[in-house]
């Protein structure tokens, strides 16, 4: 973290003092907060725009250069000004200007805060961010609406998109890769909303969620195998339950002679492999024209020769796309859903076919998921803020006309300790899967001890 970053987070931690418990986990501001030297650095920050040569600014070979000019630039100006400054107000200033200049303003410093998960900017004066799952107040602040609709088109800008009036709502992605969605009124009423997914810069591995106690090493063992053995995965999951980091390691199995082309709506995936093709949808231009949809993109990919498809997320028609994909030799694909049980995402894949306008009867729906899916990894995020895989779960065939699934391993919640935390254990059913033999075809060897109860592992 960079010195300037500390000094703001140092001023974040003093001001909490002015902060208080409402009772509900959520903080308040005991008194509104204003900004003695807003002025000074709306001038500044004009002045030193209007300066530096935009070609400067906008090299990015050249970072250093750009800061240390930038600075230089700004600590002469301060030098130049009537009105004494401390050392720690033209400290501040300077940190101030160098985040809305060559960051993203007031929440630069959540951005290089590698504790932090995820940013919430509820209109101007209201950021939250989330640490270890859990939300915080922060003391950042915007001035106002226009403060925040200026870093919310230097963060759309870059990657070609557009919000406005006419668009009031986008996704996008930070450079480093982060998820950004921003809305804005009319639709908010709260004023102009940014909520940002931060990714870590070095990527979670399996070693990682072994760690957390997300899965066990024997349920690492299978997953690895189940990927090797090119069977096709989805990853379930509520909002925020870690489905995205949990693809990602899934994904880091594949073998790297396989050819992976990538389908999202704001690329965010981190494959590690050398192969790697990404495609990223491309929303409306201003005439609502131009828009290149997931399923678009699902449907392109299997024209690029894919020795695997992952598609980011299915949301929608892409669905069927995709489960076609899956029955017509790309084995091995992976996807992610958002759903809150093995079941339920079963149920949201019927729904999101028949969105594709396709009136097709609920059994061949259903036929087509059973064929097509093998395994289902169902993440959940606990009450105490952790991410743990619930269930792993085979989808086995048909029985009528519903389909049958059976539990490899399951976390069995026993209880909360003292601190919150909750207590439980990863189990093994006792239940071979079927698909063994597609893994010894595959001359994956997998000890079948790991799929019967040994007491399991306690976190």
């Amino acid at each position: 973290m960079s010195l300037m970053s500390r000094i703001r987070l140092e001023q974040q931690a003093k001001a909490h003092k002015d902060v208080k418990d409402n009772g509900l986990g959520a903080r308040i501001d005991l008194k509104t907060r204003t900004d003695p030297f807003r002025e000074l650095k709306s001038r500044l920050h004009t002045e030193i725009i209007q300066e530096v040569d935009p070609n400067l600014l906008d090299d990015k070979a050249a970072k250093d250069l750009v800061r240390q000019t930038v600075e230089n630039l700004i600590i002469e100006k301060l030098g130049q000004e009537e009105k004494p400054l401390s050392r720690s107000e033209r400290e501040n200033i300077l940190s101030d200007l160098l985040d809305e200049i060559l960051g993203f303003g007031p929440i630069q410093c959540l951005l290089d805060d590698d504790t932090v998960t995820e940013i919430m900017v509820n209109g101007p004066h209201q950021v939250y961010c989330e640490r270890n799952g859990l939300l915080t107040l922060t003391d950042v602040q915007f001035a106002d609406d226009n403060h925040v609709l200026r870093i919310i088109d230097k963060i759309v800008s870059p990657i070609g998109r557009r919000i406005d009036e006419s668009t009031p709502l986008v996704d996008a992605r930070l450079p480093d890769g982060s998820r950004v969605n921003c809305i804005i009124p009319p639709l908010s009423l709260v004023g102009p909303t940014i909520t940002i997914r931060k990714f870590s810069r070095d990527p979670f591995g399996v070693d990682d969620l072994i760690k957390f106690g997300t899965l066990t090493s024997q349920m690492a063992d299978f997953l690895s195998a189940c990927v090797k053995g090119r069977l096709n995965i989805i990853v379930s999951g509520g909002t925020g339950s870690g489905k995205t980091t949990t693809l990602n390691v899934l994904s880091s199995f594949i073998p790297e002679s396989d050819r992976i082309v990538t389908v999202e709506d704001a690329a965010e995936l981190q494959l590690r492999q050398d192969h790697v093709v990404t495609l990223e949808s491309r929303a409306a231009n201003i005439e609502g024209k131009g828009a290149i949809t997931i399923r678009d993109l699902v449907k392109n990919c299997l024209r690029m020769r894919p020795d695997r498809i992952v598609v980011g997320e299915c949301r929608s028609e892409e669905a069927l796309d995709m489960l076609q994909a899956m029955n017509t030799g790309h084995d091995g694909s992976l996807t992610t859903g958002h759903a809150n049980s093995p079941r339920d995402i079963l149920s949201r894949l019927e729904t999101m076919v028949l969105m594709a306008g396709m009136e097709l009867p609920v059994r061949a729906i259903r036929e087509q998921i059973s064929s097509a899916i093998h395994l289902i990894v169902q993440q959940s995020r606990m009450r105490d803020g952790s991410r743990k895989i619930t269930h792993l779960t085979e989808i086995v065939g048909m029985e009528g006309d519903k389909i049958t699934l059976q539990d490899i391993f399951i976390f069995q919640q026993k209880g909360i300790d003292e601190q919150g935390r909750i207590i439980g254990e990863f189990k093994p059913s006792g239940i071979l899967p079927k698909f063994l033999s597609t893994l010894d075809a595959y001359g994956i060897e997998l000890s079948r001890e790991i799929f019967f109860p040994k007491g399991g592992m306690t976190f």
